[in-house]
């Protein structure tokens, strides 16, 4: 099991990551909630990470915390009709300490508004987990990449525009096109022009 990988960050977008670790190219799954914390492209970086096994591919996912990563292991192994793409979506959406609070007040309302999560799943979420987070109670919002970070830029804020960056995340997260462009188009009006790529998907998420 790979728990961790450290090394440089080649380039990054909204929901993936490519870390060059002694050589290798790994490409790794990320939350948005992550690829907001990441250095620059160039500067080390190192993601907590859960490998998921099928029997004709793996992927890599990683997390800026343990929690985290811990967090997303729980929610796909015991929860049934989540998996990884859902749990990176719950990620993106929300905070780790939000989607703990929101669990453990039994908000399947907020929960329902991930992509791909229904109320029926929502509900059996705090079901599965709701007397599974004592792990989790003292869960802070720091940021544990913030001495890998460049003091200019982000690893995931390509040159490329961030609308069309923040749609093709959506769309990764189970959007339907005409959806996507219509959350995003909203969240420019909210945010303005300079708005970053995942203060878009977080706002059209929202």
């Amino acid at each position: 099991m790979i728990v961790s990988i450290e090394g440089i960050l080649e380039r990054a977008t909204p929901l993936t990551a490519i870390v060059n670790a002694g050589g290798l190219g790994y490409l790794v799954n990320i939350p948005v909630s992550t690829a907001a914390k990441l250095p620059a492209n160039g500067e080390r970086v190192k993601l907590h990470t859960h490998v998921v096994y099928r029997e004709d591919s793996q992927a890599l996912y990683g997390f800026a915390t343990e929690e985290e990563r811990n967090f997303f292991q729980l929610l796909i192994e015991k929860v049934s009709g989540v998996g990884p793409k859902v749990g990176i979506g719950m990620l993106s959406k929300l905070e780790l300490p939000s989607l703990v609070s929101a669990i453990g007040n039994e908000d399947s309302v907020l929960l329902a508004k991930t992509p791909g999560i229904g109320k029926k799943t929502a509900e059996r979420v705090i079901i599965e987990l709701k007397d599974k987070l004592g792990a989790f109670a003292q869960t802070s919002t720091s940021d544990p990449l913030q001495g890998l970070k460049s003091d200019t830029t982000s690893g995931s804020a390509p040159s490329g525009n961030h609308q069309e960056d923040a749609i093709l995340a959506l769309l990764a997260l189970g959007y339907r096109q005409t959806d996507a462009s219509k959350s995003v188009g909203k969240a420019v009006e909210a945010l303005g022009p300079n708005a970053s790529t995942e203060q878009l998907i977080k706002a059209a998420l929202g």
